[in-house]
Protein backbone atom coordinates (compact mmCIF):
# COMPACT_ATOMS: atom_id res chain seq x y z
CA UNK A 1 0.00 0.00 0.00
CA UNK A 2 1.44 3.34 -1.09
CA UNK A 3 0.32 6.47 0.78
CA UNK A 4 0.92 10.02 -0.43
CA UNK A 5 0.40 13.06 1.74
CA UNK A 6 -0.27 16.48 0.28
CA UNK A 7 -0.72 20.04 1.45
CA UNK A 8 -0.13 23.67 0.52
CA UNK A 9 1.27 26.62 2.45
CA UNK A 10 2.27 30.25 2.05
CA UNK A 11 3.71 32.69 4.60
CA UNK A 12 3.68 30.10 7.37
CA UNK A 13 6.05 32.07 9.59
CA UNK A 14 4.38 35.42 9.07
CA UNK A 15 0.96 34.05 10.05
CA UNK A 16 2.17 31.50 12.61
CA UNK A 17 0.87 28.34 10.93
CA UNK A 18 1.81 25.04 12.62
CA UNK A 19 2.70 23.61 9.22
CA UNK A 20 5.76 21.75 10.52
CA UNK A 21 3.58 19.97 13.08
CA UNK A 22 0.89 19.33 10.45
CA UNK A 23 3.27 17.66 8.02
CA UNK A 24 5.15 15.80 10.76
CA UNK A 25 1.89 14.36 12.11
CA UNK A 26 1.14 12.46 8.89
CA UNK A 27 4.70 11.49 7.95
CA UNK A 28 4.54 8.14 9.83
CA UNK A 29 1.66 7.06 7.58
CA UNK A 30 3.04 8.35 4.29
CA UNK A 31 5.57 7.19 1.73
CA UNK A 32 5.80 10.74 0.40
CA UNK A 33 4.37 14.15 1.26
CA UNK A 34 3.96 16.71 -1.52
CA UNK A 35 4.06 20.30 -0.25
CA UNK A 36 3.00 23.10 -2.59
CA UNK A 37 4.91 26.10 -1.24
CA UNK A 38 3.49 29.37 -2.52
CA UNK A 39 5.43 32.55 -3.19
CA UNK A 40 6.04 33.73 0.37
CA UNK A 41 7.38 36.83 2.09
CA UNK A 42 9.19 34.89 4.78
CA UNK A 43 11.29 31.74 5.08
CA UNK A 44 8.47 29.26 4.52
CA UNK A 45 10.35 27.15 1.99
CA UNK A 46 13.37 26.81 4.26
CA UNK A 47 11.03 25.96 7.14
CA UNK A 48 9.66 23.00 5.17
CA UNK A 49 13.12 21.93 4.01
CA UNK A 50 14.37 21.94 7.60
CA UNK A 51 11.88 19.25 8.60
CA UNK A 52 14.57 17.09 7.10
CA UNK A 53 12.52 14.14 5.90
CA UNK A 54 13.43 12.45 2.61
CA UNK A 55 9.71 11.75 2.17
CA UNK A 56 8.95 15.45 1.60
CA UNK A 57 8.82 16.74 -1.95
CA UNK A 58 8.37 20.49 -2.45
CA UNK A 59 6.76 22.02 -5.50
CA UNK A 60 7.02 25.79 -5.87
CA UNK A 61 3.84 27.63 -6.84
CA UNK A 62 2.64 31.17 -7.45
CA UNK A 63 -0.74 32.15 -6.02
CA UNK A 64 -3.22 33.94 -8.23
CA UNK A 65 -4.06 36.85 -5.94
CA UNK A 66 -6.76 38.03 -8.34
CA UNK A 67 -9.01 35.13 -7.27
CA UNK A 68 -10.84 37.09 -4.57
CA UNK A 69 -14.05 35.11 -4.51
CA UNK A 70 -15.00 32.10 -2.45
CA UNK A 71 -11.43 31.17 -1.56
CA UNK A 72 -10.92 29.59 -4.99
CA UNK A 73 -7.15 30.05 -4.82
CA UNK A 74 -7.02 27.67 -1.84
CA UNK A 75 -8.68 24.90 -3.85
CA UNK A 76 -6.37 25.65 -6.78
CA UNK A 77 -3.25 25.33 -4.62
CA UNK A 78 -4.60 22.12 -3.07
CA UNK A 79 -5.18 20.74 -6.55
CA UNK A 80 -1.61 21.56 -7.61
CA UNK A 81 -0.31 19.44 -4.75
CA UNK A 82 -2.79 16.64 -5.47
CA UNK A 83 -1.87 16.50 -9.15
CA UNK A 84 1.83 16.15 -8.23
CA UNK A 85 1.23 13.00 -6.17
CA UNK A 86 2.83 9.76 -7.29
CA UNK A 87 0.32 8.06 -9.67
CA UNK A 88 0.77 4.70 -7.90
CA UNK A 89 -0.69 6.05 -4.62
CA UNK A 90 -3.50 3.96 -3.17
CA UNK A 91 -4.58 6.73 -0.80
CA UNK A 92 -3.82 10.45 -0.58
CA UNK A 93 -3.76 12.08 2.87
CA UNK A 94 -4.62 15.79 2.78
CA UNK A 95 -3.65 17.98 5.73
CA UNK A 96 -4.04 21.74 5.94
CA UNK A 97 -1.47 24.03 7.50
CA UNK A 98 -3.39 24.49 10.75
CA UNK A 99 -4.46 20.85 11.21
CA UNK A 100 -2.62 18.13 13.14
CA UNK A 101 -3.38 14.41 13.21
CA UNK A 102 -3.27 12.98 16.72
CA UNK A 103 -0.70 10.19 16.99
CA UNK A 104 -3.22 8.02 18.84
CA UNK A 105 -5.26 7.95 15.62
CA UNK A 106 -2.50 6.47 13.47
CA UNK A 107 -3.35 2.76 14.05
CA UNK A 108 -7.07 3.28 13.30
CA UNK A 109 -6.36 5.35 10.19
CA UNK A 110 -3.86 2.82 8.87
CA UNK A 111 -6.28 -0.04 9.48
CA UNK A 112 -9.08 1.81 7.68
CA UNK A 113 -6.84 2.38 4.66
CA UNK A 114 -5.98 -1.32 4.60
CA UNK A 115 -9.58 -2.41 5.10
CA UNK A 116 -10.99 -0.30 2.26
CA UNK A 117 -7.96 -0.33 -0.05
CA UNK A 118 -9.58 -2.69 -2.56
CA UNK A 119 -13.17 -1.54 -2.06
CA UNK A 120 -13.73 0.68 -5.10
CA UNK A 121 -16.99 2.04 -3.65
CA UNK A 122 -15.03 3.84 -0.92
CA UNK A 123 -13.62 7.01 -2.43
CA UNK A 124 -12.46 8.70 0.76
CA UNK A 125 -12.10 8.46 4.53
CA UNK A 126 -13.77 10.70 7.08
CA UNK A 127 -12.19 12.24 10.20
CA UNK A 128 -13.60 13.75 13.38
CA UNK A 129 -12.53 17.29 14.24
CA UNK A 130 -11.69 19.20 17.40
CA UNK A 131 -11.60 22.97 16.85
CA UNK A 132 -9.56 25.06 19.26
CA UNK A 133 -10.32 28.72 19.82
CA UNK A 134 -8.47 31.52 21.60
CA UNK A 135 -6.07 29.19 23.39
CA UNK A 136 -5.16 25.54 23.57
CA UNK A 137 -7.55 25.15 26.51
CA UNK A 138 -10.84 25.90 24.76
CA UNK A 139 -12.75 24.19 21.95
CA UNK A 140 -15.71 25.30 19.88
CA UNK A 141 -19.00 24.04 21.31
CA UNK A 142 -21.59 25.32 18.85
CA UNK A 143 -22.90 24.46 15.39
CA UNK A 144 -20.60 26.93 13.69
CA UNK A 145 -17.84 24.30 13.84
CA UNK A 146 -18.00 21.38 11.41
CA UNK A 147 -17.77 17.99 13.11
CA UNK A 148 -16.27 15.88 10.34
CA UNK A 149 -14.45 16.23 7.05
CA UNK A 150 -12.80 14.10 4.37
CA UNK A 151 -9.02 14.12 4.57
CA UNK A 152 -8.06 10.92 2.73
CA UNK A 153 -9.04 10.41 -0.90
CA UNK A 154 -8.20 8.13 -3.79
CA UNK A 155 -5.77 9.07 -6.54
CA UNK A 156 -8.32 9.11 -9.32
CA UNK A 157 -9.10 11.25 -12.37
CA UNK A 158 -12.00 13.57 -11.65
CA UNK A 159 -11.26 14.22 -7.98
CA UNK A 160 -11.11 17.96 -7.36
CA UNK A 161 -10.58 20.18 -4.34
CA UNK A 162 -13.93 21.85 -3.70
CA UNK A 163 -14.72 25.56 -3.30
CA UNK A 164 -12.27 26.90 -0.67
CA UNK A 165 -10.47 23.56 -0.22
CA UNK A 166 -12.80 22.45 2.57
CA UNK A 167 -13.56 19.12 0.92
CA UNK A 168 -13.50 17.24 -2.37
CA UNK A 169 -15.73 16.30 -5.28
CA UNK A 170 -15.44 13.65 -7.96
CA UNK A 171 -17.11 14.44 -11.28
CA UNK A 172 -19.01 17.26 -9.47
CA UNK A 173 -20.60 15.00 -6.85
CA UNK A 174 -19.81 14.31 -3.19
CA UNK A 175 -17.42 11.48 -2.42
CA UNK A 176 -18.66 8.20 -0.98
CA UNK A 177 -16.72 7.71 2.25
CA UNK A 178 -16.23 5.59 5.36
CA UNK A 179 -15.43 6.89 8.80
CA UNK A 180 -11.84 6.01 9.70
CA UNK A 181 -11.83 6.74 13.43
CA UNK A 182 -9.12 9.37 13.15
CA UNK A 183 -9.12 12.74 14.94
CA UNK A 184 -7.81 15.99 13.50
CA UNK A 185 -6.97 18.85 15.86
CA UNK A 186 -7.69 22.18 14.16
CA UNK A 187 -5.60 25.09 15.47
CA UNK A 188 -6.53 27.79 12.98
CA UNK A 189 -8.12 29.97 15.66
CA UNK A 190 -5.25 29.64 18.14
CA UNK A 191 -2.63 32.30 17.44
CA UNK A 192 -1.29 35.35 19.26
CA UNK A 193 -3.90 38.13 18.82
CA UNK A 194 -1.61 40.20 16.55
CA UNK A 195 -0.89 37.30 14.21
CA UNK A 196 -4.55 36.24 14.19
CA UNK A 197 -5.58 39.73 13.14
CA UNK A 198 -2.95 39.80 10.39
CA UNK A 199 -4.12 36.40 9.20
CA UNK A 200 -7.75 37.54 9.12
CA UNK A 201 -6.84 40.58 7.05
CA UNK A 202 -4.93 38.46 4.54
CA UNK A 203 -7.28 35.46 4.60
CA UNK A 204 -10.48 37.39 3.92
CA UNK A 205 -8.90 38.97 0.87
CA UNK A 206 -9.42 35.58 -0.73
CA UNK A 207 -13.19 36.03 -0.37
CA UNK A 208 -14.00 39.73 -0.26
CA UNK A 209 -13.22 43.16 -1.64
CA UNK A 210 -11.57 46.05 0.17
CA UNK A 211 -14.83 47.65 1.33
CA UNK A 212 -15.99 44.45 3.05
CA UNK A 213 -12.59 44.06 4.68
CA UNK A 214 -12.66 47.60 6.01
CA UNK A 215 -16.16 47.16 7.47
CA UNK A 216 -15.78 43.64 8.89
CA UNK A 217 -12.11 43.12 9.69
CA UNK A 218 -10.80 46.66 10.07
CA UNK A 219 -7.29 47.84 10.78
CA UNK A 220 -7.01 46.86 14.43
CA UNK A 221 -3.65 45.54 15.62
CA UNK A 222 -5.10 42.61 17.55
CA UNK A 223 -7.93 40.13 17.02
CA UNK A 224 -10.85 40.28 19.46
CA UNK A 225 -11.27 36.70 20.66
CA UNK A 226 -14.20 37.59 22.91
CA UNK A 227 -16.71 37.62 20.06
CA UNK A 228 -17.60 33.93 20.17
CA UNK A 229 -20.86 32.22 21.07
CA UNK A 230 -19.98 29.03 22.93
CA UNK A 231 -16.79 27.34 24.07
CA UNK A 232 -15.93 24.39 26.30
CA UNK A 233 -12.80 23.48 28.25
CA UNK A 234 -10.62 20.94 26.46
CA UNK A 235 -10.12 17.92 28.69
CA UNK A 236 -8.28 15.67 26.26
CA UNK A 237 -4.68 15.33 25.16
CA UNK A 238 -3.00 17.38 22.45
CA UNK A 239 -0.86 15.67 19.80
CA UNK A 240 2.66 15.23 21.18
CA UNK A 241 4.13 17.10 18.20
CA UNK A 242 2.23 20.21 19.34
CA UNK A 243 3.53 20.24 22.92
CA UNK A 244 6.62 22.43 22.34
CA UNK A 245 4.47 25.06 20.61
CA UNK A 246 1.92 24.91 23.42
CA UNK A 247 4.67 25.24 26.04
CA UNK A 248 5.94 28.38 24.31
CA UNK A 249 2.55 30.10 24.32
CA UNK A 250 3.07 33.75 25.21
CA UNK A 251 -0.45 35.09 25.42
CA UNK A 252 -3.36 34.57 27.78
CA UNK A 253 -7.00 33.93 26.86
CA UNK A 254 -9.93 33.41 29.19
CA UNK A 255 -13.52 32.84 28.16
CA UNK A 256 -16.38 34.82 29.68
CA UNK A 257 -19.70 33.54 28.26
CA UNK A 258 -21.47 36.75 29.32
CA UNK A 259 -19.38 38.85 26.95
CA UNK A 260 -19.63 36.76 23.81
CA UNK A 261 -22.14 36.65 21.00
CA UNK A 262 -25.55 35.34 22.01
CA UNK A 263 -26.42 32.12 20.20
CA UNK A 264 -29.66 32.45 18.18
CA UNK A 265 -32.64 30.59 19.66
CA UNK A 266 -32.87 28.04 16.83
CA UNK A 267 -29.25 27.03 17.41
CA UNK A 268 -29.76 26.79 21.16
CA UNK A 269 -32.68 24.43 20.57
CA UNK A 270 -30.89 22.26 18.00
CA UNK A 271 -27.80 22.29 20.21
CA UNK A 272 -29.83 20.97 23.13
CA UNK A 273 -31.25 18.20 20.96
CA UNK A 274 -27.74 17.28 19.85
CA UNK A 275 -26.43 17.11 23.41
CA UNK A 276 -29.34 14.88 24.45
CA UNK A 277 -29.44 12.57 21.44
CA UNK A 278 -26.16 12.97 19.55
CA UNK A 279 -28.11 13.96 16.42
CA UNK A 280 -27.15 17.23 14.74
CA UNK A 281 -30.26 18.47 12.94
CA UNK A 282 -29.88 19.98 9.46
CA UNK A 283 -26.15 19.28 9.43
CA UNK A 284 -24.40 20.04 6.15
CA UNK A 285 -22.28 17.08 5.09
CA UNK A 286 -19.59 17.55 2.51
CA UNK A 287 -19.65 13.82 1.73
CA UNK A 288 -21.86 10.72 1.43
CA UNK A 289 -21.31 8.34 4.33
CA UNK A 290 -21.53 4.70 3.26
Amino acid sequence: MYISGFTFIRNAIKYDYPIVEAISSILPLCDEVVVAVGNSEDGTRALIENIGSPKIRIIDTVWDDSLREGGKVLALETQKAYEAINPQADWCFYIQGDEVLHEDSIPAVKQAMLTYKDDAKVEGLLFDYIHFYGSYDYVGASRRWYRREVRIVRKRPGIQSYRDAQGFRIDNRKLNVKHCGGIIHHYGWVKPPDKQQAKQQAFHRLWHGDKWLEENVGNKNEFDYSQIDSLAHFTGKHPAIMQPRINNTNWHFSYDPTKGIKTPLKYRVTGLIERLTGWRMFEYKNYRLL
